[in-house]
């Protein structure tokens, strides 16, 4: 999983309330396990017709915004059903952090473990950022002083101490069950002696 520690980007403002996973990633895009182009499929209902044709005033369509690394948007950010399709979306499209003032807590936990930062942040702050965006400033996102910057003010942020250490150290599940390699192996071989017909190999 790629690491998380400081960011500075431009943010793409999408002023919505509950955007739901099936508006970040509709369902005729689940049907691959890939996390590799799914970012074509981000909000396609909102960046093109019926017909297929691109709607152009998207903001996802407007430059610098086609290049966003962050999106700040409104309340109850990925509420809908669990499909981690959804931060496979945003992440495979360029979104590194999503900022609004909360996250259901599915999605909310998909993102730590796929190399994307929520934040969650006072609707002042997000108000403000979310003009910062608008007027094409570059907003920083950084994990290790827990602070978003923009035109001159900061503002504070909570993230849980282990969600931190995994985004900064670039762990997701599987990571963190290699950290402890040494350990599994003294257990496989302590358990080889002990039972050896558990770890036999099938002739083929």
């Amino acid at each position: 999983m790629q690491k998380f520690t400081k960011l500075t980007a431009i943010a793409a403002p999408l002023p919505i309330q509950n955007v739901d996973t099936d508006m970040i990633i509709p369902k005729q895009f689940l049907k691959t396990i890939k996390r590799t182009g799914l970012g074509e499929g981000l909000f396609y209902e909102m960046r093109y017709d019926v017909k297929g044709k691109r709607i152009d005033d998207f903001v996802l369509h407007q430059e610098p915004y086609t290049k966003a690394q962050i999106l700040v948007s409104g309340d109850n950010f990925g509420c809908g059903s669990s499909r981690e399709h959804a931060p496979w979306a945003l992440l495979d499209f360029g979104i590194r952090s999503v900022i609004a003032t909360s996250f259901a807590d599915i999605f909310y936990n998909n993102c730590f473990k796929n190399g994307i930062l929520p934040v969650k942040l006072p609707q002042a702050a997000v108000d403000e950022l979310m003009e910062a965006a608008k007027e094409k400033a570059e907003i920083t996102v950084d994990l290790e002083q827990q602070q978003v910057r923009a035109k001159n003010k900061s503002y504070k942020f909570d993230v849980d101490s282990f969600r931190k250490n995994c985004l900064i150290n670039g762990l997701d599940d599987i990571g963190l069950t290699l950290e402890f390699q040494g350990k599994i192996d003294q257990f496989e071989q302590k358990n080889s002696a002990v039972t050896p017909w558990l770890f036999k190999k099938k002739s083929a």
